[in-house]
């Protein structure tokens, strides 16, 4: 994977980092969907994140959705992400306790 600062080449490390997240809790939704036998055809996730005015530009707030396309209950959706984000996700819990993350779902049938 090449990272540039410059976002020519590839990501820069902060969009790499935003992208680790959104496929970190993705798989993580997959895996508990799976485990829960709840079959599902494709789960996307499409994440916006807003960084600080000032140096060092750090993240301070992400907005991340899920679209699960089949036939899952809501409420299963809704367990797999707060179980990535409590307990699985290595991504979410190496960055900072003060990031607002925000996240929704759809399920598309």
């Amino acid at each position: 994977m090449t990272i540039d600062g410059g976002s020519r080449e590839g990501p820069s490390p902060v969009q790499a980092l935003a992208i680790s997240l959104a496929g970190c809790m993705s798989a993580d939704v997959a895996f508990v969907l799976t485990r829960g036998r709840h079959p599902f055809r494709a789960i996307r996730a499409s994440l916006t994140a807003d960084r600080a005015q000032t140096d060092p530009h750090r993240i301070v707030r992400v907005a991340l959705r899920f679209d699960v396309e089949g036939e899952v209950p809501p409420e299963a959706v809704e367990r797999a992400i707060a179980l990535s984000r409590e307990k699985y996700c290595s991504v979410w819990h190496s960055m900072r306790e003060d990031i607002e993350l925000t996240t929704s779902f759809e399920i598309i049938q």
